[in-house]
């Protein structure tokens, strides 16, 4: 039956449509909270910098890049998971991401359950660096080395489980070697130990190390990448230098809190591409080392998924310690 009362909810009803579609389409009209679970200067910090800045061009709202750096990016990732899912509150993080559930006994958050992917951003090349002054000059060189002064060696990481641990682990995996993983919080304070020699070797993103490459105070031996890098074509991958089944893709990805409406996330998606498009853009990211990569959400939300499952067999493999 048609009742005064259905009259009424349905007029309610068509004149909010307007209402939301409006509100929907001034997205965004306030800033935009940009978290990223590092210290500043470090890559992911520096490329959320870079597209942070053009999609703000874009969008005319200013997008505030926020570090909220410690225990290998989680602190930042509870943020995010808690955040309203209104768009206002994002997060540009790695491939660390897909680590923490594996070497966390407990999270506050659900790594798939409580995130909204949106889209990569750049598939960003680890390489490995060591001082000059261990007279190392290959990677070769190095491995002779580990292979005859077992648990000797000691390699720096960003944090215990994080994209440069999962790559160490996996090179160390593969070369059949040991060494002793030494974590830091960040890339500043893991490069500043190389440097000094106090540890061994650094499966760095390019961007902290290569003002250090260029001036010699590091030495690059090769990339963890199934390809060479652009910004360091000289310098072989693991596996071209005799370590094959050691490739690692280091990525840095934007996401949203769970339930993020489909409209937002299908915009900032389109704003990322459109700032990967830009020459500015372009050239900063070749000036990192880094190769521009965008995928639809649903597409990155698999590829999450999917390394989730990669990841948890790559941790046993490894034995790594899961933190409380």
């Amino acid at each position: 039956m048609f009742t005064r009362r259905t009259l009424a909810l349905s007029l309610a009803a068509a004149l909010a449509l307007p209402f939301a579609a409006s509100a929907q389409s001034a997205y965004p009209n306030k800033p935009i909270r940009v978290i990223v679970p590092f210290p500043t200067g470090s890559t992911t910090d520096i490329i959320a910098r870079a597209i942070s800045d053009k999609m703000g061009q874009s969008m005319g709202q200013q997008l505030v890049v926020e570090n909220r750096g410690g225990a290998s990016g989680t602190i930042g990732q509870a943020a995010v998971a808690q955040a309203a899912p209104d768009g206002y509150t994002i997060m540009i993080h790695s491939s660390s991401h897909t680590v923490s559930p594996h070497t966390f006994a407990k999270l506050p958050f659900d790594t798939v359950a409580d995130f909204t992917p949106i889209t990569p951003i750049s598939s960003t090349p680890n390489v490995l660096v060591i001082s000059p002054a261990k007279n190392i000059k290959t990677l070769q060189e190095l491995l002779a080395y580990g292979k005859a002064n077992p648990g000797k060696l000691n390699f720096a990481s960003a944090g215990q489980g994080s994209a440069t641990h999962l790559n160490a682990e996996k090179f160390k995996l593969a070369a059949k070697i040991d060494a002793q993983n030494i974590p830091f919080k960040g890339s500043a304070e893991a490069v500043t130990e190389v440097i000094a020699g106090r540890v061994d070797y650094y499966f760095s993103p390019i961007a902290p190390v290569i003002g250090q490459i260029r001036n010699g105070q590091l030495l690059p031996l090769a990339v963890g990448s199934p390809r060479r890098a652009a910004a360091l074509p000289q310098v072989p991958t693991t596996a071209e230098a005799g370590v094959p089944g050691s490739e690692f893709n280091f990525w840095i990805g934007m996401f949203a809190p769970a339930k993020t409406p489909a409209a937002i996330v299908n915009r900032l998606q389109d704003e990322v591409a459109k700032a990967l498009a830009d020459p500015e853009v372009k050239q900063r990211f070749v000036t990192l080392g880094a190769d521009a990569w965008t995928l639809e959400p649903a597409a990155f939300d698999a590829y999450i998924r999917d390394e989730i499952k990669s990841n948890a067999a790559l941790v046993k493999a490894a034995g790594l310690q899961v933190q409380n």
